[in-house]
């Protein structure tokens, strides 16, 4: 259902609220840059400090804007059961074409409690669902038997694999099945993941580099992984200086270099990036060549 570049976007701010003129520019650009598809209210679009008012609203924005040129994959995670299920219903209600859903954060429930968690959601909600697994962020981890057990139920699709590990791509393939949507959740691995039998990557790079990233992932779906490689060597820095402090810090003051309708405004407890990490996006932006 999902392939390619899909950014999984920054929530504009401006003078603490959200910039709504400035997101709905930031939707037009990302599609008429190539990306396939759009997420908002993930991690990078700071949606642990959006109140439901304003998840719903980037959600609502989003889906607006885009009006069916790409789908939407909304944000709907949460590490209670019952928020993920109200914020799943909202997206569906709102036209959302599926839901990332992050594994139970804090709680760190274990594999049967993470199971349980998303076979409710599947139970209460028709929206398909991509789960997503990143345990440097909720300390637990979708372990390959369990995302394995949660493949069988039809609503959940796919999942964004944050985890690091590359050779879980062939033991979800294995497991999952072809059918079952890989998207990579790491940019600098992007590549090997669709090497390995991913589709694409749900990417933090985009949201600055969107042509760039729609291309190499264009280049891998067309089988011609030298060409990916050769477009990723170009993002390659962008890539790790977009974390070289606390993201979306470096994304928001890389997109404010590139647009002068963003802002970098973040909102507590992030702050903004350090002289160090301002100058390894400022570098990298140059060998992109995108300033």
């Amino acid at each position: 259902m999902f392939s390619g570049s899909i950014p999984a976007l920054v929530t504009p701010f401006r003078d603490g609220l959200i910039d709504e003129e400035a997101f709905r520019r930031f939707v037009d650009w990302q599609i008429a840059s190539g990306s396939s598809a759009l997420v908002p209210c993930g991690t990078t679009g700071e949606s642990a400090t959006l109140s439901y008012d304003e998840h719903y609203r980037v959600i609502e924005l989003c889906i607006e804007q885009a009006n069916g040129r790409v789908p939407v994959i909304a944000g709907c995670g949460s590490n209670d059961t019952a928020t993920a299920v109200r914020h799943m219903d909202f997206a569906k209600r709102a036209g959302a074409t599926a839901a990332l859903v992050v594994a139970p954060y804090y709680n760190r429930p274990n594999q049967e409690g993470i199971y349980a968690h998303f076979a409710h959601l599947a139970d209460h909600s028709d929206l398909p669902i991509i789960a997503y697994n990143v345990p440097a962020r909720t300390v637990t981890d979708i372990q390959p038997a369990t995302l394995i057990r949660l493949a069988e139920i039809p609503s959940i699709i796919g999942i964004k694999d944050a985890s690091g590990n590359l050779a879980r791509v062939s033991t979800h393939r294995i497991g999952c099945g072809t059918d079952f949507c890989q998207l990579s959740g790491n940019d600098d691995m992007a590549v090997a993941f669709n090497g390995a039998g991913g589709v694409g990557c749900i990417s933090v790079t985009a949201n600055v580099a969107p042509r760039l990233c729609a291309d190499v992932q264009a280049a891998c779906q067309a089988g011609d992984f030298a060409q990916a490689r050769a477009l990723d060597d170009r993002l390659h820095p962008l890539h790790g200086a977009l974390f070289a402090d606390a993201s979306p810090g470096p994304t928001k003051y890389a997109l404010s270099r590139i647009h002068d309708w963003m802002t970098d405004e973040l909102r507590l407890p992030m702050t903004g990036p350090g002289s160090a990490a301002r100058n390894a996006v400022d570098e990298a932006l140059e060998v992109a060549g995108l300033i």
